[in-house]
């Protein structure tokens, strides 16, 4: 009952129920919702406060930037959205500047993959068609079954894009702010609104243990200086049964891609992949090919043994006389 109780008072304010709408549409910065409001920026972040306070909104950090969205859980909030009319005058204004602002950012998102899109067409021209790979991934995790997915090193979103209508919650990480705001543009484009993202470390998932269904590491571990830890790190955060795929290159000569791509490494071997997964508690599958020229990308895929569950050598160990 308290807590419904502050809920109902954090919410009975005009202001407040402005910022749950908003926020219900997306994720959304201080500075954004202080223009959409006209308002001070401090007045703006002590309602926010009192909202988050009550368990109606989620707040995250991504560098100096500060971003809320309707929490996962707040039904209530949920339930006091439905009894607001749509027709109000005020919130009809709120989504239009709100509208606003999206139009300014896919501007701005466009603006910096156009500056990027040479090289990423270049680096996509040297392996197998994308569109293989997508359909090659989208067999390897089946619809049923995978309510929780996270997408490490998300870069654009994509594999949000492939995977999010067929999950339940999607949470996509990466470093790179600029990547990010491509991302959400992409999202909020497909209407994917059981997808998130948030600025992460591949080797600090915000996440505990065992929280999702599925992880996929895609086009990442090149890059990565201890690629290790990453799949140590996504093996940690799977539910037991859970499945992680990895989709990279084989080894390969490029050494350009160093220089001017900033890989790290060029390919893994099928050995250094099993070694890392079965360090990391999982149990790896049979390997996927797509040749390309002169690139050949491998999907590798593992799942995290059940409780119940022991590696070979212990159970016969166990049985041995």
């Amino acid at each position: 009952m308290q807590e419904l109780l502050a809920g109902l008072r954090a919410a009975a304010e005009p202001t407040r129920l402005r910022l749950l709408v908003l926020c219900a549409e997306g994720e959304l910065t201080v500075s954004e919702l202080t223009e959409i409001l006209g308002q001070s920026q401090p007045r703006v972040s002590r309602h926010l406060k009192l909202l988050c306070d009550a368990g109606l909104l989620d707040r995250f950090r991504e560098g100096s930037w500060v971003f809320y969205r309707l929490a996962e859980r707040a039904d209530l909030g949920r339930r006091l959205l439905e009894l607001l009319p749509p027709s109000d005058p005020a919130l009809a204004l709120d989504r239009e500047r709100l509208a606003q602002i999206k139009r300014q950012r896919a501007a701005q998102a466009s603006d910096y993959f156009r500056a990027n899109a040479a090289q990423w067409d270049r680096i996509r021209s040297l392996y197998v068609d994308e569109q293989e790979v997508e359909a090659a991934l989208l067999k390897l995790l089946p619809e049923a079954g995978v309510r929780d997915l996270i997408d490490i090193g998300t870069g654009t979103g994509r594999m949000l894009e492939i995977f999010g209508p067929r999950v339940e919650r999607a949470l996509g990480v990466d470093l790179s702010r600029e990547m990010l705001a491509v991302a959400r543009v992409n999202l909020e484009r497909a209407n994917l609104r059981n997808c998130s993202i948030r600025q992460a470390d591949m080797y600090q998932l915000p996440l505990p243990g065992g929280a999702v269904d599925a992880a996929v590491i895609h086009q990442v571990l090149h890059y990565a200086e201890r690629p290790a830890d990453a799949v140590a790190e996504a093996a940690r955060v799977l539910r037991p049964g859970g499945r992680l795929v990895i989709v990279d290159f084989a080894p390969h000569q490029l050494e350009f891609l160093r220089d001017e791509h900033a890989h790290r490494r060029l390919g893994f071997a099928d050995a250094e992949i099993t070694q890392w997964c079965r360090a990391a508690g999982l149990e790896p599958e049979p390997v996927r090919r797509l040749p390309g020229d002169p690139l050949t990308v491998s999907l590798w895929t593992a799942r995290r043994r059940a409780a119940a569950e022991a590696p070979a050598a212990r159970r016969e160990a166990a049985v041995a006389p």
